[in-house]
């Protein structure tokens, strides 16, 4: 548990839904001595997911249907601000990602005042172990297409490990409270307002790990979930959103 209270506060949100043991890995992986604070969000699970959260010493939060991860995200960043966090870092809880390496995405927030840190597999340090080909492809295209967008030349925009200032989503031109960000819109928009918005931003080396069998790596549809993913950068580009 965090001891140092004249750090800005930090909640680690572990999103879920039908994940049951790869979240019991996940949260197995967490370190008793840490300078953060975890809650687990459950975003409708039907399998075990829900006794696994339970077996640990978390808060648990849970939706009664599956709504999306964008919803499930907005959720957190409500219960961060009720209770006074500064700094958010979501995950999933698919046992993909790894704990050992939040300490690498607070270091640029915590000491060298960045307000967005996005993770990153192909920094020196980082690693993407048995990445699938369709995902080693599509990656550095999407990246590619963000940086004629935005101008900002990232090396991992999909990466879903990352850390923010919750005072980002306090800009009066961003407004997370939108529906067609339910999804994995959600995520990519907060990364575009950070960029656009001229806040400090930097990337920082992760690992994410792929199943061997390469069998249920995701839940990311490759037409539907890739579109929900790319649709932010471009309506936001063109101002067909806001």
């Amino acid at each position: 548990m965090p001891t140092d209270t004249s750090q800005p506060r930090v909640l680690v949100a572990v999103l879920v839904y039908n994940e049951g043991a790869k979240l019991r890995l996940t949260l197995e992986r967490f370190p008793e001595d840490r300078n953060y604070d975890v809650v687990v969000m459950d975003d409708g699970s039907t399998d075990d997911a829900p006794d696994v959260a339970r077996e640990f010493p978390f808060h648990y939060i849970r939706s009664d249907t599956n709504r999306g991860v964008g919803a499930a995200i907005r959720t957190v960043i409500d219960y961060a601000e009720a209770e006074g966090y500064e700094i958010l870092v979501p995950m999933a809880g698919n046992a993909k990602m790894h704990p050992s390496h939040i300490p690498s995405l607070l270091k640029p927030i915590l000491e060298d005042g960045y307000d967005y840190v996005q993770g990153s597999r192909y920094l020196e340090g980082g690693r993407s172990e048995n990445l699938p080909l369709f995902r080693r492809l599509t990656i550095p295209a999407f990246t590619g297409v963000v940086w004629l967008l935005t101008g900002y030349k990232g090396t991992d925009v999909t990466c879903g490990m990352r850390a923010y200032r919750l005072a980002i989503l306090h800009h009066p031109k961003v407004n997370i409270r939108q529906d067609w960000l339910n999804r994995y819109e959600m995520e990519y928009y907060i990364h575009y307002y950070a960029i656009k918005l001229g806040f400090k931003i930097t990337e920082a080396p992760v690992a994410m790990t792929y199943p061997p069998d390469m069998k249920n790596y995701s839940k990311i549809k490759a037409i539907t979930g890739w579109w929900s993913m790319i649709r932010p950068w471009v309506f936001l580009s063109f101002r067909i959103k806001r």
